[in-house]
């Protein structure tokens, strides 16, 4: 593969691992050191990966409920052959999320190092069975 079909199989990955709710799929993709950020509330909120696999281990998969999987690539930005920044949309249940992704290329191949994410908008429950987007 090269180098931009790495990356785009590694943001595949990422949403199959939100789609499913799957922690080992969420933890490849992921850098171990790697933290998520969020200022939604109108302060930073932090929090490392392990507790945010903890948190997803936990959750009701879009997939088990029957959503199809919603999420698209808004933007590639590569730094250097090795760093890139990544903006995603992902739909979970009724929240549409914007997330900026911030990935290297290290001896694990491409991996999140960090995410910023915002909840972009909701969608009613009957406009999801419908399979309208936001």
């Amino acid at each position: 593969m090269t180098i931009q079909a790495d990356l785009l199989a590694a943001i595949d990955t990422y949403f199959e691992a939100i789609h499913h709710c799957d922690v080992a799929k969420l933890n490849a993709v992921f850098h171990p050191q790697s933290s998520l950020f969020d200022a939604d509330n109108g302060t930073v909120f932090v929090e490392p990966i392990d507790s945010f696999s903890r948190d997803v281990a936990g959750r009701l998969s879009p997939a088990s409920k029957g959503q199809a999987l919603k999420a698209e690539v808004l933007l590639i930005d590569f730094l250097s052959p090795l760093s890139a920044t990544v903006k995603i949309r992902i739909q979970a249940h009724q929240s549409v999320f914007v997330d900026h992704l911030g990935f290297v290329l290290g001896k694990d191949g491409w991996q999140i190092v960090s995410k910023i994410w915002h909840l972009e908008s909701t969608v009613e429950a009957t406009d999801q069975a419908l399979g309208m987007s936001a």
